[in-house]
């Protein structure tokens, strides 16, 4: 019973064609783009904004969490590269690949 449900699903899955990889890639360049801005706003906001505390233990935490911060959102950021390069990849195999 339960193959026969599954086997009902798969083939109600429409096949992704090049318009779905393209739309993927260009999303994911432009939210490339709009993370990448934000980065640089947070990384020079971390830099002229210094943590105004006597207290070494202080200043060492929040040095770490702001270093956090930015790697976490350039990780982020090119992610979303890296991303849109690979479904831009595979927006152009998929024109040399013959349907079976």
């Amino acid at each position: 019973m339960a193959d026969k449900s599954n086997q009902n699903i798969e083939k109600n899955i429409p096949e992704k064609g090049p318009l779905n990889f393209i739309v993927g890639s260009l999303t994911s360049f432009l939210l490339f783009i709009f993370f990448y801005f934000l980065s640089n706003k947070i990384a020079i906001y971390f830099s002229l904004h210094k943590p105004a505390n006597s207290s070494e233990i202080v200043q060492n935490i929040s040095s770490s969490i702001n270093t956090l911060i930015i790697g976490l959102s350039f990780l982020l950021t090119f992610s979303f590269a890296f991303i849109g390069i690979g479904l831009f990849i595979v927006f152009i195999r998929s024109f040399f690949l013959k349907k079976s």
